[in-house]
């Protein structure tokens, strides 16, 4: 640990004491934060609600120190602090695992759990640094290969790397923005329990930002909800409920969160078509056989693995982040070479080339759209033309119209609701849900056949989720075959006809989702199975 500053508290004397008062930051002329109080009790765990944009990341940046408050204070056990910096924040005994990476991907699990204390000798005694490091795996819910670099994990992974980072440092207030993003309902829960018996033992008191309804009523002891950078609700999470929270955030009636957000039979808001009923599944619109692909570390990722989705039909994809998932997607989509195997669209050989998507109308929405699908510098507009830039209307005679380019992605900024200066802003410039809202209005433009869409919800607010499966199932109820991956359980329960299940690579268990039980899944995604391969029926 770096040396503490003056007037700092001593770290490893217990759970802190959070208090701000009237907390205010501006950016410019936007006031990100409207004095905003809070106080989070000494071995508690409180959740921060609150839509995108209502001033979460804003708040716990300031008491990370990342960000200066113009106006406020912050108070630590009772006593005011400046916060100028994260290493003053550290040595206060502050811990924050942001939503987005900060691992080094270029070193091993090993060498990024050692830099998290922000002093590293010279000359490192890794046979003894090795045990010390394997010793403090043993005590936390997850184990990870020591040797694996970032750049080889699958988003979940990378996310217990982020909290492993905070939790070898023993912190006093330990503050999570959105920590179960990219783990199934059991890995939550094991995370979450361990994050908890760690506040209650006194050690540690717990901030956690998250959309999830369920995780605050399950392990928070009170709740602050915020609302365009106003705080507009304190309470302990034993007097209130999920309707309640939820008309805190949204400042009117909405439905309670864990409703299905969508009716099957209801059009889909902004939809091309007007159906309202669902087309029944029809002929096999996705046939995968033998898929073979080999992970980023040179091993076999995906094993022989077969699947089927049908026209009219959305087929979900369960499994513990790593096994496989990120490895199948990419080897359908063309991002990633397939080893062995064949893959089908509407019964013709598919290899993923732009002239076979625009022919066979297949679309994708990958994880993390920033990075997948999107040039993060060019503009809104041409993140848009990105598939039929060089078709009309968007080019007529070989030669490109900007103003045609300009003029749709207009159009599909109202439609989609996408928050933006503008279609000439680069999209990096966007938030999180909103890069998402502008692939979406890209890939769902026009007819489907076959979307394939991995994670699609990532760290979006409920309002958002519920916005983006309604158009997910819109494809479906348009005759649309859709494979669903996603490692929220919840999220497949809802909008899947079927559920398979991938473990180490295979296809272990499929079931119908209307009579999918839990456990069973629970069962199959933690490798409770005797690894035989799933046999498709014919």
């Amino acid at each position: 640990m770096p040396e503490q500053p003056i007037g700092a508290l001593p770290t490893g004397t217990g759970a802190l004491a959070l208090e701000t008062w009237n907390l205010t930051k501006r950016f410019g002329s936007f006031t990100a934060m409207d004095r905003v109080s809070m106080r989070v009790e000494p071995g508690s765990v409180h959740a921060l609600l609150g839509e995108n944009g209502a001033g979460k990341s804003t708040l716990v940046k300031c008491v990370a120190g990342f960000q200066r408050a113009e106006e406020g204070a912050i108070l630590l056990d009772g006593r005011e602090q400046a916060i100028a910096n994260p290493i003053v924040a550290r040595g206060l005994g502050i811990g924050m695992v942001y939503q987005h990476f900060t691992l080094a991907p270029g070193m091993t699990v090993a060498e990024n759990l050692l830099l998290a204390g922000g002093q590293t000798p010279a000359l490192i005694d890794w046979r003894a640094k090795r045990a010390e490091l394997q010793a403090f795996l043993a005590t936390t819910p997850f184990q990870l290969d020591l040797d694996a670099r970032p750049s080889e994990l699958a988003a979940g992974e990378k996310q217990k790397l982020e909290l492993l980072k905070q939790l070898y440092l023993r912190p006093r207030l330990l503050i999570l923005d959105e920590p179960t993003s990219v783990l199934t309902p059991q890995e939550a829960d094991e995370v979450l329990g361990h994050v908890r018996a760690f506040a209650r033992s006194g050690q540690c008191s717990v901030v956690i930002i998250t959309h999830k309804f369920r995780e605050v009523m399950a392990y928070a002891d009170a709740v602050t909800v915020l609302r365009r950078g106003q705080a507009v609700h304190h309470g302990r999470v034993a007097d209130t409920g999920p309707q309640a929270l939820a008309q805190a955030m949204m400042g009117d009636s909405v439905a309670p969160p864990g409703a299905p957000t969508q009716r099957r039979d209801a059009p889909v808001p902004g939809a091309a078509s007007a159906a309202t009923e669902p087309v029944p599944p029809g002929e096999v619109a996705l046939q995968v056989e033998g898929l073979q692909a080999l992970g980023d570390r040179g091993t076999l990722a995906v094993h022989g693995l077969a699947l089927s989705v049908r026209k009219g039909e959305v087929l979900g994809v369960a499994g513990v982040s790593g096994n496989g998932q990120r490895e199948l997607v990419e080897a359908l989509v063309g991002q990633r070479p397939r080893l062995a195997g064949r893959v089908r669209v509407l019964g013709r050989d598919y290899t993923a080339t732009r002239a076979q998507n625009r022919e066979l109308k297949v679309r994708s929405l990958p994880e993390e759209p920033l990075r997948n699908a999107c040039v993060g510098d060019l503009s809104v507009a041409e993140n848009m033309a990105l598939r039929d830039f060089d078709q009309p209307p968007l080019s007529r005679g070989g030669v490109l119209r900007f103003s045609a380019w300009r003029s749709r992605a207009r159009e599909w900024i109202a439609g989609y609701g996408v928050k933006t200066q503008g279609e000439g802003a680069p999209i990096r410039s966007l938030s999180g849900g909103n890069v998402q809202r502008a692939v979406l209005a890209r890939e769902l433009a026009g007819e489907i056949n076959v979307l394939i869409a991995a994670n699609p919800v990532f760290g979006l607010d409920f309002a958002a989720v519920a916005e983006i499966h309604s158009r997910i199932l819109g494809v479906r109820e348009r005759g649309g075959a859709v494979l669903l991956i996603s490692e929220d359980l919840d999220e497949l329960l809802e909008l899947a006809d079927r559920i398979v299940v991938m473990s180490e690579g295979r296809i272990v268990h499929e079931t119908p989702a209307a009579t999918a039980e839990r456990h069973v899944l629970g069962a199959y995604m933690g490798g409770g199975h005797d690894h035989t391969p799933y046999q498709e029926a014919a």
